[in-house]
């Protein structure tokens, strides 16, 4: 069976396709401009990640059963997955935040080049929560 007849593959990669889509849909709400650049970014709402991983936890869960060692691989793989990006990313991008106001501070004192660091490179729970049910939801209709 090739890559692109596998249903897992092609349901997860829907997910982040549609997750990434709804970002780019939330943010022409909220600025009344299309940004295609939402649709290759990190972070924001719904987690795309979340999405993805989620989705194909469903499909493993349904396709080798509960007691499945693919699906303890599976589980393992999407909870390291959203823990890093509501937690370690999440982390970054606040760091970023502090040392892009530190870098405009120093930039505006000493006239140095100023050169902004990306900010939103992980989620927020309910982010993480939207895509994981963004996910299932893909998982039920697409399996």
């Amino acid at each position: 069976m090739g890559l692109l007849q596998n249903r897992a593959f092609l349901a997860s990669t829907l997910s982040w396709v549609t997750a990434q889509a709804v970002k780019v849909i939330l943010s022409y709400m909220q600025h009344r401009k299309i940004d295609f650049r939402q649709f290759v970014s990190a972070g924001g709402m719904p987690s795309s990640h979340a999405a993805s991983v989620s989705c194909l936890t469903v499909i493993v869960a349904r396709e080798y059963g509960l007691a499945s060692t693919e699906l303890a691989i599976v589980i393992v793989f999407a909870l390291i997955v959203m823990y890093d990006a509501a937690g370690v990313r999440r982390a970054a991008g606040r760091q970023a935040a502090v040392l892009n106001r530190i870098v405009r501070e120093v930039h505006a004192l000493k006239g140095l080049r100023n050169e902004r660091l990306r900010e939103l490179l992980g989620h927020t729970p309910i982010e993480v929560i939207a895509g994981a049910a963004l996910g299932i939801s893909i998982a039920f209709i697409a399996g």
